[in-house]
């Protein structure tokens, strides 16, 4: 296809314009997939704040989300699993294929992975995008393009909670009550955790949480963690962890509320990079802490489960805005995050 596309640009911290580009014209094991929904992420969110995470600083004009499901619209010379109008999820990080890491098996820890909107690469609020034919995975036909959009976070949450081995049987909770803890919270129920709890400090999210099936909500402002979850436990504490805030309270909070023998799965990113946690405690329970970067390996798997209507996962969207929009759209969830959980960009 040729043309021009509409791009949506960071020019600066919390500054949103468009351009046109060219639309990409796809290399023979790639396919051009046309936009329908990117969501928009918590990594979104704090390059449009600060312009930076860690050493990943952004150098306008750079473009954001890396959440995208769409359409084919063109197949590359070599590509026979995907035909024009397939619907897909993009997974969004391509590796080199041969490092000690891809060739275990365990690419996301690829050193050389190129993935959208991590900068310098650009991500996808844009309306087309060429991309490796085999990261584009073909979405069932009772699946639809905007929970394609979702399975990204999704892989995240399924991750944590196969990271953590969760099963039947078991009681588990979620500290924070975002995206990725909604998403981590319905995996562990895939996967038949018996008892899911969820804590935050916001109300509108812990309400999202048991509309999805929280077996129990907490609000850790309002009430202490580690009484109510002792209470729910009669007093066995829980098997799994699975910690989505980065802040030392609440991963405090799950070394106490576990078990003997329990999981602690850290996801979350904290602000600093350092944490002081009650370690002489987590020695004496012998907790197993674990650790995810992303995911592997589970696209198929979460798109199954959406499918199967396991996972109801396009009721974690608060929020829809127009791609035109796109500037009250990164503002709105900026600032009103008491209110939005989850938005989208429909492009």
């Amino acid at each position: 296809m040729i043309g021009k596309m509409k791009v949506a640009v960071m020019t600066g911290i919390g500054k949103m314009e468009f351009i046109e580009r060219e639309i990409p014209q796809p290399k023979p094991h790639e396919v051009l997939v046309k936009l329908e929904y990117v969501g928009v992420c918590g990594s979104d969110l704090h390059y449009y704040e600060n312009g930076r995470i860690g050493g990943f600083v952004v150098k306008p004009p750079f473009v954001l989300g890396h959440e995208p499901g769409g359409i084919v619209e063109e197949v590359g010379s070599a590509v026979t699993r995907l035909k024009k109008g397939d619907k897909v999820a993009l997974e969004p990080g391509k590796t080199c294929g041969h490092c000690e890491f891809c060739r275990s098996g365990r690419y996301n820890l690829c050193p050389e992975v190129v993935f959208f909107a991590t900068p310098p690469v650009d991500g996808v609020f844009q309306e087309y995008v060429a991309h490796e034919a085999d990261l584009c995975f073909k979405l069932p036909e009772n699946v639809s393009t905007l929970e394609g959009a979702l399975i990204e976070p999704l892989a995240v949450g399924f991750h944590a909670a196969l990271t953590g081995e969760g099963r039947i049987g078991q009681a588990a909770a979620v500290t924070g009550s975002g995206c990725i803890g909604l998403v981590s919270m319905l995996a562990l129920k895939a996967l038949g955790v018996s008892r899911v709890y969820m804590t935050d400090v916001v109300d509108k999210r812990l309400e999202k949480a048991k509309s999805l099936g929280a077996d129990g909500v907490i609000n850790a402002a309002a009430a202490d963690p580690l009484k109510v979850l002792g209470e729910l436990t009669g007093g066995k504490g829980l098997d799994l962890v699975i910690e989505t805030t980065g802040t030392e309270t609440a991963a405090a909070q799950g070394i106490g509320a576990l078990k003997k023998g329990g999981t602690l799965v850290f996801v979350g990113y904290s602000k600093t990079g350092m944490m002081n946690l009650p370690m002489g405690l987590a020695l004496d329970k012998e907790l197993t802490m674990k650790t995810i970067f992303r995911y592997r390996h589970i696209y198929p798997l979460a798109i199954d489960a959406v499918f199967r209507g396991k996972v109801d996962i396009k009721n974690i969207v608060t929020n829809i805005f127009d791609f035109d929009d796109i500037q009250n759209a990164m503002d709105q969830s900026v600032h009103n995050k008491a209110e939005i959980v989850k938005s989208v960009i429909k492009i």
